[in-house]
């Protein structure tokens, strides 16, 4: 449930369960959350006969934006499974995603946004570079077929 205040939450703690009921470990940690979203269409239309030149508005179809979350690498194939189910057409592996804002001192989720019917559709890992100091990272898009926000 939505925590209304004065002051806007900090950006940096966040939890994120992946489907599996668990945000805890490294496999539920991220740093980087990106692009949560929707949006509802129009279509313009007008009669020919119309005696105003305007357009009429109609509300169309929702949409939901494509996500990114970003993570270091730490050994685990548990994303490269769940992306294996879907690309084999497991119509099974389509998962509620759920993205929870924590206030400052981590005691109380704020916002939550869920992901109904999720799946991934990209996942690149690196760059990996022998001269560099960075993290090696991986980043995976999810599409998702609602938002729901609480």
């Amino acid at each position: 449930m939505a925590v209304l205040r004065d002051r806007p939450y900090t950006q940096f703690n966040f939890l994120v369960d992946l489907g599996t009921g668990t945000t805890d470990g490294p496999e539920a940690g991220f740093q980087e959350v990106s692009g949560i979203g929707m949006e509802v269409t129009v279509t313009e239309y007008r009669n020919g006969n119309e005696r105003e030149n305007s357009v009429r508005k109609i509300t169309g179809l929702n949409k939901a934006t494509d996500i990114t979350l970003k993570r270091g690498i730490i050994g685990s194939l548990g994303l490269y499974k769940w992306l294996d189910q879907i690309r084999n057409g497991d119509q099974n592996a389509m998962r509620t995603v759920t993205i929870h804002l924590q206030n400052e001192d981590h005691t109380q989720t704020v916002q939550t946004w869920k992901l109904l019917r999720a799946r991934i559709i990209k996942h690149t890992s690196g760059p990996l570079n022998a001269k560099g100091t960075d993290v090696a990272m991986e980043e995976m898009v999810l599409a998702y077929e609602r938002l729901e926000m609480e």
